[in-house]
């Protein structure tokens, strides 16, 4: 360790930051290959600091080792000068790594041998100070030096940036003189834009898509393009390994698909999607139409067990549902021969072999190495046909692939024997690829360019790579993002069967879950999950959010989109005294309040009404504005106040119906509050849901010791089997969304029908405090 602390200590580095990229293996090994080059070539001369402060940000920053003694001789005979010709030196070569490499070109990219004379560096920073003078007179030295600086390099691309800025500060003190006492005044801050009146960032359209607090999702994704690689310029992808047939392939793709972008949504189809699979589909299907790119659905249907067709049309369904059109549907299974025939030509090639270990020996963090690691390439071909023929029985030898996973997973499996029929192809296979086989070799076949997934997979992208590689086929990226997650719920599909099986919820689409079918059915609209999914951003890092989130995405969509009604859920009779049992007025009720002209409807307003009973109280309460004894109420668009006449109760003394009189609003004292009420409605259903658990973590054993099952909230849902509702929403259709004015949204159940419609309840008006 003390010779390479002296050798790092040589080229001018601190004997602490010496120390320091020890710790670092791969750069010490790199930076001390480039030391001995570079005395290999400077022979009896040492390498001075300039030369060695270029050789440790070259070693600390260069991903392809091959270039390595290329670039240190480059820096030793001093063609390379400067940190700017280094990072155009690294840019070149990581842009081309197919050997042989153009020195010629090398060199004009990098400014090999271009002088700049102290004159040139006059001379042009003289053009920038005139282009701007009359605004330097005006703003002095408030004005943006940074720009003159900018300017002035883009005339002298290999100037000493150094010497630019000394330039500029001469001529710039030539031309206005030494500071006075008002240049060194701060300059005033630019006042703050109005906020909007209703207090949240204005919300505009752009080519019909919703913007969120400025940039919709299209926008983000478009940006998220500019980090990524362009299609058929996948070697420029940090990590990513080119191989001699690199370049030939990517020429071969970028034919065949003409420079588009190419995603995947690859969901296996044995359970429904679910909240975070939102943010996935958005990702893939939104990152391909905001580039103009085409994005495939793709079902990794590699488990015959426990697949089943419900899977399939539901995961569709709720892609469509979200505003998504899949460019084709693809499956795992389409492909199966061929990536029979690929796992056969790695076995000739040297790279999987035939494993007779079992699953159980398999586990844990350090498995034993298999014993049949180095069998013969022909025995194992010969056991993987007897695989296929259906000689082996279920768990007796699996084909393994020879590599290490970033993990430290070392030989995964590749294919199994499942004696399963499959739900497309029968009994036609009795093997089945794995994820780790299958999926980047779909990737390569369907010719995506960005293979978009979650972050948990990161561990999985040096074997992604290893594998196409490995079978010179051509070799997509894989990018990850970070996973959407929710508080107060769980999603994995095993849990989610539990809740099911144990009767906690009647199926995968209760209204409590937070599956996307779920959520449909409670009523929420795909505009607002994909609002929820602008609003957390495409962020790398890991999301956990809390559901008033969402909630409160449905609430800005629902407000435009859901026409008022009147509802009372817990009702009250109300007689009115003093109108004839027979009259009946027709009361007019906007559909939008907030915009008349949107429509309205008529409710009838009736000798007999009804309203919910917490609008009454026998005894006044401090804060309470509706009615009793001593207080009227207004009724909501009727033009009426009521006023208290009698109360009638019934055996037990709860209070039953309520004798009033009623004033028009022309002539009565303004009301304190004004109240919904409905006359000759319709009996309804109405379902109340709560979160279905009481921790925000149901999962995590500190917040919940005895299991997410133990965690359920009892008041997760009530049932209201005889609310009243209005008569304009008869007839509505299975999803129609209402406001129950004063109560919240409601959605029409799928377990309605023509003799009684059943309502979900969304979403409150606003945010409960008081939730659990």
């Amino acid at each position: 360790m003390a010779d390479s602390v002296t050798l790092f200590t040589s080229i001018g580095l601190s004997e602490q930051k010496a120390r320091e990229t020890l710790k670092n293996e791969s750069l010490s090994l790199a930076l001390k290959e480039a030391i001995n080059l570079a005395n290999g070539v400077l022979g009896a001369a040492s390498v001075d600091k300039a030369t060695g402060t270029l050789l440790y940000s070259m070693a600390s920053r260069l991903k392809d080792l091959r270039r390595l003694p290329f670039l240190t001789e480059q820096i030793a005979l001093h063609k390379i000068t400067t940190e700017l010709q280094l990072s155009a030196a690294l840019d070149f070569v990581k842009s081309h790594p197919q050997d042989p490499m153009n020195v010629a070109e090398f060199e004009t990219a990098c400014g090999v041998g271009v002088v700049i004379t102290p004159e040139q560096i006059e001379d042009s920073v003289e053009v920038v100070i005139k282009k701007h003078r009359d605004q330097l007179l005006k703003e002095r030295y408030r004005f943006n030096m940074g720009l003159l600086m900018g300017e002035a390099r883009a005339l002298l691309k290999w100037a000493d940036g150094k010497i630019i800025k000394n330039e500029v500060d001469m001529q710039v003190l030539q031309l206005l003189g030494p500071k006075t006492e008002a240049d060194l005044e701060k300059k005033p801050k630019a006042p703050k834009e109005k906020a909007p009146e209703n207090g949240k960032k204005e919300e505009t359209a752009l080519n019909g898509e919703v913007k969120v607090e400025g940039r919709s999702l299209m926008e983000q994704l478009r940006g998220e393009a500019l980090k990524f690689h362009k299609p058929g310029e996948n070697y420029k992808t940090e990590g990513y390994v080119v191989t001699p047939n690199t370049m030939r392939l990517l020429k071969e793709h970028l034919e065949l698909t003409g420079g588009q972008v190419r995603t995947r949504f690859p969901p296996e189809p044995n359970g429904i999607l679910h909240i975070g699979h939102a943010k996935a589909i958005n990702f893939n299907f939104g990152f391909a139409k905001a580039n103009d790119g085409i994005c495939f659905l793709r079902y990794d249907d590699t488990n015959p067990e426990k697949e089943e067709e419900k899977y399939f049309t539901g995961i569709r369904d709720i892609v469509e549902w979200l505003g998504y059109q899949p460019y084709q549907v693809t499956h795992a299974s389409d492909n199966f021969q061929k990536l029979y025939d690929l796992a056969v030509d790695l076995i000739r090639r040297g790279h999987a072999y035939v494993c007779h270990q079992r699953g159980e020996e398999l586990k844990g963090h350090n498995p034993p190495p298999s014993p049949w690691r180095d069998r013969p390439v022909e025995e194992s071909l010969v056991l993987f046909e007897r695989m296929k023929k259906g000689v082996f029985a279920e768990g007796e030898a699996t084909l393994r692939m020879k590599m290490v996973m970033e993990d430290g997973k070392m030989d995964p499996v590749a294919y199994r024997i499942k004696y399963t029929p499959h739900h497309r192809t029968g009994d036609q296979w009795c093997i089945y690829p794995t994820y780790d086989y299958t999926h980047c070799l779909c990737d390569s076949i369907e010719h995506i360019t960005h293979s978009l997934c979650t972050k948990e997979f990161q561990a999985r992208r040096s074997s992604y790579f290893w594998l196409c590689n490995a079978l010179d086929v051509y070799c997509p990226v894989q990018w990850e993002y970070g996973r959407l997650n929710l508080t107060y719920t769980v999603v994995s599909k095993r849990k989610i069967i539990r809740l099911v099986e144990t009767g906690t919820v009647r199926d995968w689409d209760d209204p409590r879950l937070f599956t996307l079918t779920a959520l449909r059915r409670r009523g929420f609209p795909p505009e607002a999950i994909n609002n929820f999914c602008a609003r957390v951003g495409v962020t790398v890092a890991q999301t956990t959010t809390e559901p008033h989130l969402l909630e409160a995405c449905v609430r800005e969509v629902l407000n435009d989109q859901a026409p008022r009604a009147m509802a009372v859920l817990e009702p009250l009779k109300v007689t009115i005294t003093n109108m004839p049992p027979t009259t009946q007025v027709e009361v007019c009720v906007p559909d939008f309040p907030a915009n008349e002209a949107r429509g309205s409807h008529t409710v009838p307003f009736t000798h007999t009404i009804y309203i919910e009973h917490s609008d009454f109280r026998e005894v006044m309460e401090k804060g309470y504005k509706r009615l009793t004894p001593e207080q009227p109420v207004g009724l909501r668009h009727a033009g009426y106040v009521i006023t208290l006449q009698r109360v009638i109760k019934d055996a037990s003394g709860k209070v039953a119906e309520l004798e009033v009189s009623c004033t028009s609003s022309d002539v009565a004292e303004k009301p304190k509050a004004f109240i919904q009420w409905v006359s000759k409605p319709m009996q309804c259903e109405v379902r109340l849901y709560e979160r279905l658990f009481k921790h925000k973590n149901p999962e995590d054993p500190s917040e919940v010791p005895g299991g997410f099952l133990t965690d359920i909230n009892p008041d997760s849902m009530q049932v209201i089997e005889s609310a009243f509702v209005d008569q304009s929403v008869a007839g509505a259709k299975i999803f129609d969304k209402f406001q129950f004015e004063r109560i919240g949204y409601f959605s029409v159940d799928p377990d309605s029908n023509k003799e009684r419609l059943v309502f979900n309840r969304t979403v409150t008006l606003k945010e409960d405090p008081g939730k659990i």
